[in-house]
């Protein structure tokens, strides 16, 4: 039988946009783009996923240059993939302030061991997006931020939420990460589709980061209750 991790290697080592982008954008696959991703990846998920129990599905918006970009791991960036999940990628080092939320909510829910045997995260769309500023410079862009970006992508996303949810996830609940766009959104495609029988938004880790970081513990507070409810 396979396991959750065999699932999540798989559908991530066969992640392909195949369709057409707006001008500007460019899309970001680290699985096929970033050297050694796979292999940091697969040791991930051999440690935390090598079994067969059912999680509940927490679901973010799609990959950042820092995070997942670099890692092939949402919300995780090579320190925390260090510390406290114990996997060191030499030679790379990355910090992504919502890596830094994300894994202070899993200290407070009992440690790496504890919160990924109960809960998997995902992304609506699996794959990233960047876009040119004047003078050059890549910058992180949202499937949201162009209606035309989330018109094309739009298949590819119903697409790879069903294949995430094949890996055996709990559809009683979906935790959906940004209380704005990305929740709006998510609700409007499960009231068409009935993926999930409750959607939580919760605040994104980059806003109580940025502009909540004061108020950072109730923000933590707020996610544990909203996970055992």
């Amino acid at each position: 039988m396979k396991t959750m991790a065999d699932k999540i290697i798989h559908f991530n080592t066969h992640l392909v946009y195949k369709g057409t982008l707006p001008p500007g954008i460019r899309i970001m696959n680290p699985f096929r783009e970033q050297p050694g991703v796979v292999d940091i990846m697969t040791t991930f998920y051999k440690k935390f996923y090598n079994d067969t129990h059912t999680r509940k599905l927490i679901l973010g918006i799609n990959p950042g240059r820092f995070g997942a970009g670099v890692t092939g791991i949402p919300f995780t960036d090579s320190h925390r993939l260090a510390d406290p999940c114990g996997i060191i990628i030499p030679g790379i080092k990355t910090y992504e302030p919502s890596s830094v939320f994300v894994y202070d909510v899993i200290a407070a829910y009992g440690g790496p061991k504890a919160f990924y045997h109960d809960f998997y995260i995902g992304a609506i769309c699996p794959l990233g997006f960047t876009s040119q500023k004047p003078g050059g410079k890549e910058v992180n862009y949202n499937y949201y931020d162009s209606k035309a970006l989330t018109d094309a992508v739009l298949e590819f996303m119903l697409d790879s939420l069903r294949k995430q949810l094949a890996f055996g996830l709990d559809t009683r609940v979906a935790y959906v990460l940004g209380t704005g766009k990305n929740a709006a959104f998510i609700q409007k495609l499960n009231e068409q589709y009935r993926f999930f029988e409750r959607i939580e938004p919760l605040e994104h880790p980059r806003f109580v980061m940025q502009y909540r970081l004061k108020r950072k513990e109730e923000y933590i507070n707020k996610y544990l209750e909203a996970f055992h409810l």
